[in-house]
C-alpha cells in the first residue's frame, strides 16, 4: 500500500516533469513520427508518371466494359427520360407528392429562376438585355406545353442550345422534381375562371392586380422607348448584336449555328418549313426581330424569343447592321 506522503510526492514530480516539457523553447531536432509510411505513402499523385505502365500514366482509364459500383443506369426512363425506342417519355417516374414538388421549387428557384423567371415566363433576372444572354423561352407556349417530360429533363441533364448541362449538380431525382414543378407552373399560370371559383379566391381583386402590373409594364416600356435615342445607325445595331447575345445562336461569318448566319442574309432568298420562300428584305429582318415565330426557317426550330421589347430606333438598327453584312 502507497504512503499518503509519498503519493503527493509522486504526484508534485509528475506535475513538474510536465509543466518542464512546456517551456516553449524551439528545437532544430525534425519530428517524431512513430508512423512514418503515413508520411511518404508509395502511391502515385494525380498526373504523376508511373513507369509501371507502358503509356507512363498513373491516372487509368476504367477498363472497357465495366461500370462502377452504383453506376449502372439501365433504366432509361429514369435515367435518360426516354423509353426503350428512343422517345422521349411523358410521365414522370416519381410519386407527385407535395414534398417532392415543394423540393422542384426549391431547386428551381436556385438553378432556373434567373433565366426562366419565377413563373416560367422566361423573365428572369438576367434576361433583361444588359448581360448579353440569349433571352430564355417561356415555358408558356404551346412548344412547352407540347414537350414531353422526358424532353424537359434532357435539357436539364444534357443542356440545350446556349443553356449547358446541369447533370453535375442537380441529382437525378432532384432533375425530375423540377420537371414537375415546371408543370406545376404550367397549370397555375393557365387556371380557368370557372375553375378558380371553386376555390376561396377573390378573382376580381386578382384581376385587377394583373391589369395593374400590365399597365406598369407598358409605362416602363414606354419609358424606356422614350428615353432611347431616335437615331438609326449600324453602330447601334452592331452593339446591340453583343448586348443582345445574337451571335451566340446566329454566327456573322456564314458557319453554321442554332440560327441562320446573319452573313449574307439580307437580299437572300429564304424557304420556310411549310415550302413557301421570300426574299430577306427589310420587312422580312424586321418581322424575324419582333415575331420570329410567324414564319419558320426550312431546317431550324422555333427557338427564337421576340425582341418586340426594343425600341424602335433598335430594330431597326439591328436591320441596318444586318444589311451590312449582305456581301460577306
Amino acid at each position: 500500500m502507497i504512503k499518503p506522503g509519498l503519493k503527493y510526492i509522486s504526484a508534485l514530480f509528475l506535475i513538474s516533469a510536465v509543466l518542464m516539457s512546456c517551456r516553449g523553447q524551439t528545437t532544430e531536432n525534425p519530428p517524431i513520427r512513430h508512423h512514418f509510411n503515413m508520411n511518404f505513402q508509395e502511391r502515385f499523385n494525380a498526373q504523376q508518371e508511373n513507369p509501371f505502365f507502358e503509356d507512363g500514366m498513373a491516372m487509368r482509364m476504367p477498363v472497357e466494359g465495366t461500370v462502377a459500383r452504383g453506376n449502372l443506369r439501365h433504366d432509361l426512363a429514369l435515367f435518360e427520360g426516354i423509353d426503350d425506342d428512343g422517345e422521349y417519355i411523358d410521365e414522370i417516374p416519381f410519386d407527385l407528392t407535395r414534398d417532392f414538388l415543394y423540393r422542384g421549387k426549391d431547386r428551381y428557384d436556385i438553378f432556373c429562376q434567373m433565366c426562366h423567371g419565377g413563373t416560367g415566363d422566361g423573365r428572369g433576372i438576367i434576361m433583361t438585355g444588359e448581360y448579353g444572354y440569349v433571352p430564355a423561352p417561356t415555358f408558356h407556349r404551346t412548344e412547352s406545353y407540347d414537350m414531353p417530360a422526358g424532353e424537359l429533363y434532357s435539357a436539364i441533364a444534357n443542356g440545350i442550345r446556349t443553356m449547358p448541362s446541369y447533370a453535375t449538380q442537380i441529382s437525378v431525382e432532384d432533375r425530375w422534381a423540377i420537371v414537375a414543378y415546371i408543370r406545376a407552373l404550367q397549370r397555375s399560370q393557365n387556371i380557368p375562371e370557372e375553375e378558380m371559383e371553386r376555390y376561396d379566391v377573390d378573382l376580381a381583386e386578382l384581376q385587377q392586380l394583373f391589369r395593374e402590373e400590365q399597365e406598369r409594364e407598358e409605362a416602363r416600356a414606354a419609358a424606356i422607348a422614350a428615353a432611347a435615342d431616335d437615331e438609326v445607325s449600324v453602330e447601334l445595331g452592331e452593339r446591340l448584336i453583343v448586348q443582345q447575345g445574337c451571335q451566340a445562336c446566329h454566327s456573322l461569318d456564314g458557319s453554321p449555328g442554332v440560327g441562320p448566319t446573319l452573313a449574307g442574309l439580307y437580299g437572300s432568298e429564304v424557304t420556310f418549313v411549310d415550302g413557301t420562300s421570300t426574299i430577306a428584305d427589310e420587312d422580312y429582318l424586321y418581322e424575324s426581330i419582333v415575331d420570329p415565330g410567324a414564319r419558320i426557317t426550312e431546317g431550324y426550330d422555333n427557338v427564337m424569343a421576340s425582341y418586340a421589347h426594343l425600341s424602335e430606333s433598335e430594330i431597326q438598327s439591328l436591320v441596318e447592321f444586318i444589311k451590312t453584312l449582305a456581301d460577306e
